[in-house]
């Protein structure tokens, strides 16, 4: 398995290439530049500025320049922050993210595997109507719908929750929540038809037909199958919803690294944004390499050779 991860990862490495290559040109050749305000900057400073951040130099050349500073650690100073560099930044909002981006998997996970098996074992009862809608809900109403939604139920008409901010326990609630409940329909949906299948196949009917109790029958053999498919969603998911709370973030106000992703996009702080996507590609690279070695555990079958 080490040598497996550690191919993975040597493969990685031009995958991470190209979205650092696409990232950068696309960022340089959108509308507008970092020095593109209300106020215009008068022509000196701005030619200042300009070259201050090499922005005067050949494309190839400035991605030449850029690269060099990632392989040091360096992703460049931000142009909206002049006082700050994009790694501090990085610093000080990602743990709010992930620590946002886990709870909700977390909860998503919990929830929707305890839905789903639940729902496999009650077919085509009333249990299983109430989760397979729930699910399809969850599936059509984005977060972004959610949220808003959460925020003047709870927050402004019955004033049980706090709507921003992210101090107190408190302020986590209504985030975590509109994060997840897609995650959670999703996963529900998913374990919910791996259940079934696996239900009906023959290790199953052989364990039973040994005698075999039925909750050793479930826990030791079906669920164990049942949780390869959502192993395989598991990977994206974790990157997806990461990325997913750029928006949670600037609707709930809180200070992570999706606000800050959602002004540099705004301002043309062309390392900002670079940064952040890299951060992002990094991490769904990651989370798939960690979801493949999970397969392992699951299933005796799989090997790394």
């Amino acid at each position: 398995m080490l040598n497996y991860f550690i191919r993975r990862l040597l493969g990685a490495i031009p995958t991470l290439f190209i979205i650092i290559l696409v990232a950068f040109v696309l960022v340089r050749l959108a509308p507008g530049g970092p020095f593109d305000k209300e106020r215009k900057v008068p022509a000196t400073v701005e030619a200042k500025l300009i070259e201050k951040y090499h922005l005067d130099e050949p494309m190839p050349q400035q991605f030449a320049r850029y690269v060099a500073g990632l392989v040091q650690g360096d992703f460049g100073p931000s142009f909206k922050y002049p006082d700050r560099s994009v790694t501090e930044l990085i610093g000080l909002g990602f743990p709010v993210s992930l620590t946002l981006g886990l709870a909700a998997i977390s909860l998503a996970l919990l929830s929707g595997i305890s839905l789903g098996i639940w729902a496999a074992l009650r077919q085509n009862s009333w249990i299983d109507y109430l989760c397979v809608g729930s699910a399809m809900l969850g599936i059509a109403i984005p977060n972004y719908v959610f949220a808003p939604l959460m925020t003047l139920v709870f927050g402004l008409m019955l004033g049980l929750l706090p709507v921003g901010g992210w101090g107190e326990p408190q302020h986590w609630i209504l985030p975590i929540l509109a994060l997840a409940i897609p995650q959670v329909a999703s996963i529900t949906r998913l374990t919910r038809a791996s259940m079934l299948e696996v239900l009906g196949s023959n290790f199953v009917r052989t364990a039973r037909a040994k005698g075999l109790p039925e909750a050793v029958t479930l826990t030791r053999h079906a669920i164990r199958a049942a949780l390869l498919p959502v192993v395989s969603y598991l990977g994206p998911a974790v990157a997806n919803i990461v990325t997913g709370s750029v928006i949670i973030e600037e609707i709930f106000g809180i200070p992570g690294i999706g606000r800050y992703f959602v002004q540099s996009a705004i301002n043309r702080d062309y390392t900002m944004v670079l940064g952040v996507t890299i951060l992002f590609g990094a991490l769904i690279i990651l989370c798939n390499l960690l979801a493949d070695l999970c397969y392992g555990l699951l299933d005796p079958k799989v090997r790394y050779d």
